[in-house]
Protein backbone atom coordinates (compact mmCIF):
# COMPACT_ATOMS: atom_id res chain seq x y z
CA UNK A 1 0.00 0.00 0.00
CA UNK A 2 1.30 3.42 -0.94
CA UNK A 3 1.24 6.67 1.04
CA UNK A 4 -2.19 7.58 -0.36
CA UNK A 5 -3.85 4.32 0.67
CA UNK A 6 -7.03 4.71 2.66
CA UNK A 7 -8.81 1.38 3.24
CA UNK A 8 -11.68 2.95 5.20
CA UNK A 9 -12.49 5.38 2.40
CA UNK A 10 -12.09 2.59 -0.16
CA UNK A 11 -14.68 0.55 1.75
CA UNK A 12 -17.11 3.49 1.61
CA UNK A 13 -16.65 3.74 -2.17
CA UNK A 14 -17.24 -0.03 -2.43
CA UNK A 15 -20.52 0.35 -0.55
CA UNK A 16 -21.55 2.80 -3.27
CA UNK A 17 -20.62 0.24 -5.94
CA UNK A 18 -22.52 -2.53 -4.16
CA UNK A 19 -25.68 -0.43 -3.82
CA UNK A 20 -25.40 0.60 -7.48
CA UNK A 21 -25.05 -2.98 -8.77
CA UNK A 22 -27.98 -4.06 -6.60
CA UNK A 23 -30.24 -1.21 -7.73
CA UNK A 24 -29.37 -2.00 -11.36
CA UNK A 25 -30.55 -5.59 -10.88
CA UNK A 26 -33.84 -4.45 -9.32
CA UNK A 27 -34.41 -1.86 -12.07
CA UNK A 28 -33.55 -4.41 -14.76
CA UNK A 29 -36.23 -6.76 -13.48
CA UNK A 30 -38.75 -3.92 -13.28
CA UNK A 31 -38.45 -3.03 -16.98
CA UNK A 32 -37.94 -6.59 -18.29
CA UNK A 33 -41.72 -7.08 -18.54
CA UNK A 34 -41.92 -4.22 -21.05
CA UNK A 35 -38.55 -4.13 -22.84
CA UNK A 36 -36.19 -6.80 -24.10
CA UNK A 37 -32.51 -6.74 -23.16
CA UNK A 38 -31.43 -5.01 -26.39
CA UNK A 39 -33.94 -2.21 -25.85
CA UNK A 40 -32.82 -1.80 -22.24
CA UNK A 41 -29.21 -1.49 -23.39
CA UNK A 42 -30.13 0.97 -26.13
CA UNK A 43 -32.07 3.42 -23.95
CA UNK A 44 -29.56 3.02 -21.13
CA UNK A 45 -26.72 3.94 -23.49
CA UNK A 46 -28.54 7.00 -24.86
CA UNK A 47 -28.75 8.40 -21.33
CA UNK A 48 -25.13 7.37 -20.74
CA UNK A 49 -23.96 9.31 -23.82
CA UNK A 50 -25.66 12.45 -22.48
CA UNK A 51 -24.12 12.06 -19.01
CA UNK A 52 -20.58 11.30 -20.21
CA UNK A 53 -20.67 14.07 -22.84
CA UNK A 54 -21.79 16.64 -20.28
CA UNK A 55 -19.01 15.60 -17.88
CA UNK A 56 -16.38 15.71 -20.64
CA UNK A 57 -17.51 19.16 -21.80
CA UNK A 58 -17.82 20.50 -18.24
CA UNK A 59 -14.30 19.38 -17.34
CA UNK A 60 -12.74 20.46 -20.64
CA UNK A 61 -11.41 16.99 -21.48
CA UNK A 62 -12.56 16.85 -25.11
CA UNK A 63 -9.00 16.29 -26.35
CA UNK A 64 -8.78 13.08 -24.32
CA UNK A 65 -11.50 11.48 -26.45
CA UNK A 66 -9.46 10.09 -29.35
CA UNK A 67 -10.12 7.50 -32.06
CA UNK A 68 -6.62 6.01 -32.20
CA UNK A 69 -7.66 2.76 -30.46
CA UNK A 70 -11.04 2.20 -32.09
CA UNK A 71 -10.35 -1.47 -32.88
CA UNK A 72 -9.64 -2.26 -29.23
CA UNK A 73 -12.65 -0.18 -28.13
CA UNK A 74 -14.80 -2.20 -30.54
CA UNK A 75 -13.62 -5.57 -29.21
CA UNK A 76 -13.98 -4.39 -25.61
CA UNK A 77 -17.50 -3.09 -26.12
CA UNK A 78 -18.69 -6.10 -28.09
CA UNK A 79 -17.61 -8.25 -25.15
CA UNK A 80 -19.27 -5.94 -22.64
CA UNK A 81 -22.47 -5.68 -24.69
CA UNK A 82 -22.76 -9.47 -24.89
CA UNK A 83 -22.07 -9.88 -21.17
CA UNK A 84 -24.51 -7.15 -20.14
CA UNK A 85 -27.34 -8.52 -22.28
CA UNK A 86 -26.82 -12.03 -20.92
CA UNK A 87 -26.78 -10.60 -17.38
CA UNK A 88 -30.05 -8.72 -17.89
CA UNK A 89 -31.61 -11.92 -19.21
CA UNK A 90 -30.28 -14.02 -16.33
CA UNK A 91 -31.66 -11.76 -13.59
CA UNK A 92 -35.19 -12.29 -14.96
CA UNK A 93 -35.16 -16.10 -15.01
CA UNK A 94 -33.07 -17.30 -12.03
CA UNK A 95 -32.69 -16.09 -8.42
CA UNK A 96 -30.59 -12.94 -8.08
CA UNK A 97 -28.23 -14.63 -5.60
CA UNK A 98 -27.36 -17.27 -8.20
CA UNK A 99 -26.63 -14.59 -10.82
CA UNK A 100 -24.35 -12.67 -8.48
CA UNK A 101 -22.59 -15.85 -7.32
CA UNK A 102 -21.75 -16.83 -10.91
CA UNK A 103 -20.68 -13.25 -11.65
CA UNK A 104 -17.89 -13.69 -9.08
CA UNK A 105 -16.17 -16.03 -11.55
CA UNK A 106 -15.17 -12.96 -13.59
CA UNK A 107 -11.57 -12.81 -12.23
CA UNK A 108 -11.03 -16.45 -13.12
CA UNK A 109 -12.12 -15.97 -16.74
CA UNK A 110 -10.12 -12.73 -16.88
CA UNK A 111 -7.03 -14.64 -15.76
CA UNK A 112 -7.26 -17.00 -18.74
CA UNK A 113 -8.06 -14.19 -21.20
CA UNK A 114 -5.09 -12.17 -19.90
CA UNK A 115 -2.82 -15.05 -20.89
CA UNK A 116 -4.03 -14.76 -24.49
CA UNK A 117 -4.49 -10.99 -24.80
CA UNK A 118 -1.85 -9.55 -22.45
CA UNK A 119 0.69 -12.37 -22.55
CA UNK A 120 0.55 -12.99 -18.79
CA UNK A 121 1.95 -16.36 -17.59
CA UNK A 122 -0.19 -19.27 -16.37
CA UNK A 123 1.33 -20.28 -13.03
CA UNK A 124 0.49 -23.34 -10.98
CA UNK A 125 -1.23 -21.17 -8.38
CA UNK A 126 -3.44 -19.53 -11.02
CA UNK A 127 -4.35 -22.94 -12.42
CA UNK A 128 -5.23 -24.21 -8.93
CA UNK A 129 -7.35 -21.10 -8.33
CA UNK A 130 -9.21 -21.74 -11.58
CA UNK A 131 -9.92 -25.36 -10.61
CA UNK A 132 -11.24 -24.38 -7.17
CA UNK A 133 -13.35 -21.63 -8.72
CA UNK A 134 -14.74 -24.12 -11.24
CA UNK A 135 -15.68 -26.42 -8.36
CA UNK A 136 -17.60 -23.51 -6.85
CA UNK A 137 -19.44 -23.01 -10.15
CA UNK A 138 -20.44 -26.69 -10.15
CA UNK A 139 -21.83 -26.34 -6.62
CA UNK A 140 -23.84 -23.27 -7.61
CA UNK A 141 -25.26 -24.74 -10.84
CA UNK A 142 -25.43 -28.46 -9.80
CA UNK A 143 -25.55 -29.85 -13.34
CA UNK A 144 -26.04 -33.37 -11.92
CA UNK A 145 -29.56 -32.30 -10.84
CA UNK A 146 -31.50 -31.74 -14.05
CA UNK A 147 -28.59 -30.25 -15.97
CA UNK A 148 -27.62 -26.57 -16.15
CA UNK A 149 -30.58 -24.23 -16.54
CA UNK A 150 -30.52 -21.69 -19.42
CA UNK A 151 -30.49 -18.85 -16.90
CA UNK A 152 -27.45 -20.22 -15.06
CA UNK A 153 -25.65 -20.78 -18.37
CA UNK A 154 -26.39 -17.19 -19.42
CA UNK A 155 -25.13 -15.84 -16.07
CA UNK A 156 -21.89 -17.82 -16.43
CA UNK A 157 -21.42 -16.61 -20.01
CA UNK A 158 -22.13 -13.04 -18.84
CA UNK A 159 -19.14 -13.34 -16.50
CA UNK A 160 -17.01 -14.39 -19.49
CA UNK A 161 -18.19 -11.31 -21.39
CA UNK A 162 -17.42 -9.03 -18.45
CA UNK A 163 -13.99 -10.66 -18.13
CA UNK A 164 -13.22 -9.89 -21.77
CA UNK A 165 -14.33 -6.31 -21.19
CA UNK A 166 -12.05 -6.04 -18.14
CA UNK A 167 -9.00 -7.43 -19.95
CA UNK A 168 -9.37 -5.11 -22.93
CA UNK A 169 -10.04 -2.20 -20.56
CA UNK A 170 -6.66 -2.91 -18.95
CA UNK A 171 -5.15 -2.83 -22.43
CA UNK A 172 -6.84 0.49 -23.21
CA UNK A 173 -5.72 2.14 -19.96
CA UNK A 174 -2.13 1.93 -21.21
CA UNK A 175 -2.87 4.67 -23.75
CA UNK A 176 -6.37 6.07 -23.08
CA UNK A 177 -8.06 7.95 -20.21
CA UNK A 178 -11.19 6.87 -18.39
CA UNK A 179 -13.18 9.61 -20.17
CA UNK A 180 -12.19 8.27 -23.57
CA UNK A 181 -13.07 4.71 -22.54
CA UNK A 182 -16.47 5.73 -21.12
CA UNK A 183 -17.33 7.86 -24.15
CA UNK A 184 -16.75 5.05 -26.64
CA UNK A 185 -18.45 2.64 -24.23
CA UNK A 186 -21.73 4.55 -24.33
CA UNK A 187 -21.58 5.41 -28.04
CA UNK A 188 -20.80 1.87 -29.19
CA UNK A 189 -23.26 0.26 -26.77
CA UNK A 190 -25.99 2.56 -28.09
CA UNK A 191 -25.11 1.61 -31.68
CA UNK A 192 -25.17 -2.10 -30.90
CA UNK A 193 -28.47 -1.63 -29.08
CA UNK A 194 -30.12 0.15 -32.02
CA UNK A 195 -28.98 -2.55 -34.45
CA UNK A 196 -30.04 -5.49 -32.28
CA UNK A 197 -33.29 -3.96 -31.01
CA UNK A 198 -34.34 -2.78 -34.46
CA UNK A 199 -33.38 -5.83 -36.48
CA UNK A 200 -36.96 -7.13 -36.26
CA UNK A 201 -38.39 -3.72 -37.18
CA UNK A 202 -40.08 -3.31 -33.81
CA UNK A 203 -38.57 -1.16 -31.05
CA UNK A 204 -40.72 -0.71 -27.97
CA UNK A 205 -40.81 2.75 -26.38
CA UNK A 206 -40.69 2.75 -22.57
CA UNK A 207 -43.84 3.83 -20.78
CA UNK A 208 -43.87 6.71 -18.32
CA UNK A 209 -43.53 4.20 -15.49
CA UNK A 210 -40.43 2.58 -17.03
CA UNK A 211 -38.39 5.70 -17.78
CA UNK A 212 -37.33 6.24 -14.13
CA UNK A 213 -36.11 2.61 -14.01
CA UNK A 214 -34.15 3.15 -17.25
CA UNK A 215 -32.59 6.21 -15.59
CA UNK A 216 -31.64 4.10 -12.56
CA UNK A 217 -30.00 1.48 -14.81
CA UNK A 218 -28.04 4.15 -16.71
CA UNK A 219 -26.82 6.04 -13.68
CA UNK A 220 -26.21 2.97 -11.52
CA UNK A 221 -23.96 1.39 -14.16
CA UNK A 222 -21.77 4.47 -14.46
CA UNK A 223 -21.72 5.13 -10.69
CA UNK A 224 -20.87 1.50 -9.89
CA UNK A 225 -17.81 1.42 -12.12
CA UNK A 226 -16.71 4.88 -10.97
CA UNK A 227 -16.98 3.81 -7.30
CA UNK A 228 -15.09 0.58 -8.02
CA UNK A 229 -12.31 2.49 -9.78
CA UNK A 230 -12.04 4.97 -6.90
CA UNK A 231 -11.90 2.15 -4.35
CA UNK A 232 -9.09 0.40 -6.22
CA UNK A 233 -7.19 3.70 -6.37
CA UNK A 234 -7.35 3.97 -2.57
CA UNK A 235 -6.57 0.40 -1.53
CA UNK A 236 -5.20 -2.84 -3.01
CA UNK A 237 -7.54 -5.38 -4.58
CA UNK A 238 -6.88 -7.66 -1.59
CA UNK A 239 -8.65 -5.08 0.60
CA UNK A 240 -11.39 -4.12 -1.85
CA UNK A 241 -12.48 -7.62 -2.94
CA UNK A 242 -13.79 -8.83 0.46
CA UNK A 243 -16.06 -5.77 0.63
CA UNK A 244 -17.38 -6.54 -2.85
CA UNK A 245 -18.42 -9.98 -1.63
CA UNK A 246 -21.03 -8.22 0.54
CA UNK A 247 -23.07 -7.95 -2.66
CA UNK A 248 -24.14 -11.57 -2.27
CA UNK A 249 -25.80 -11.45 1.19
CA UNK A 250 -27.36 -8.10 0.25
CA UNK A 251 -28.90 -9.49 -2.94
CA UNK A 252 -30.10 -12.55 -0.99
CA UNK A 253 -32.06 -10.19 1.29
CA UNK A 254 -33.35 -8.15 -1.68
CA UNK A 255 -34.46 -11.30 -3.49
CA UNK A 256 -36.23 -12.64 -0.40
CA UNK A 257 -38.00 -9.37 0.43
CA UNK A 258 -38.96 -8.16 -3.05
CA UNK A 259 -39.37 -11.41 -4.98
CA UNK A 260 -39.93 -14.06 -2.29
CA UNK A 261 -36.82 -15.96 -3.42
CA UNK A 262 -35.67 -18.68 -1.07
CA UNK A 263 -32.11 -18.79 0.24
CA UNK A 264 -30.23 -21.74 -1.31
CA UNK A 265 -27.35 -22.92 0.93
CA UNK A 266 -25.61 -24.51 -2.08
CA UNK A 267 -25.44 -21.13 -3.84
CA UNK A 268 -23.88 -19.54 -0.75
CA UNK A 269 -21.40 -22.41 -0.40
CA UNK A 270 -20.39 -22.30 -4.05
CA UNK A 271 -20.05 -18.51 -3.96
CA UNK A 272 -17.86 -18.74 -0.85
CA UNK A 273 -15.60 -21.23 -2.64
CA UNK A 274 -15.35 -18.97 -5.71
CA UNK A 275 -14.58 -15.98 -3.49
CA UNK A 276 -11.94 -17.89 -1.51
CA UNK A 277 -10.16 -18.88 -4.71
CA UNK A 278 -10.20 -15.31 -6.02
CA UNK A 279 -9.07 -13.84 -2.71
CA UNK A 280 -6.19 -16.31 -2.36
CA UNK A 281 -5.09 -15.44 -5.89
CA UNK A 282 -5.12 -11.72 -5.09
CA UNK A 283 -3.14 -12.20 -1.87
CA UNK A 284 -0.56 -14.33 -3.70
CA UNK A 285 -0.16 -11.79 -6.51
CA UNK A 286 0.12 -8.93 -4.00
CA UNK A 287 2.86 -10.67 -2.01
CA UNK A 288 4.76 -11.57 -5.17
CA UNK A 289 4.64 -7.96 -6.42
CA UNK A 290 5.93 -6.69 -3.05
Amino acid sequence: MNDKSNPALAAIWMIGAILSFTSMAVAGRAVSFELDTFEIMMFRSFIGIAIVSLVVLATGRQREVTSRSLRIHLIRNLSHFAGQNLWFYAITVIPLAQVFALEFTLPIWAMFLAIIVLGEPLTRIRLAVALVGFAGVLIVTRPWIGGISPGAAMAALAAVGFAGSAVFTRLLTRTETIFCILFWLTVMQATFGVICAGIDGDIAVPSAQSWPWIGVISCAGLVAHFCLTKALSLAPAAVVTPVDFARLPLIVVVGAVLYNESVDPAVLLGAALIFAANYYSILTETRRNR
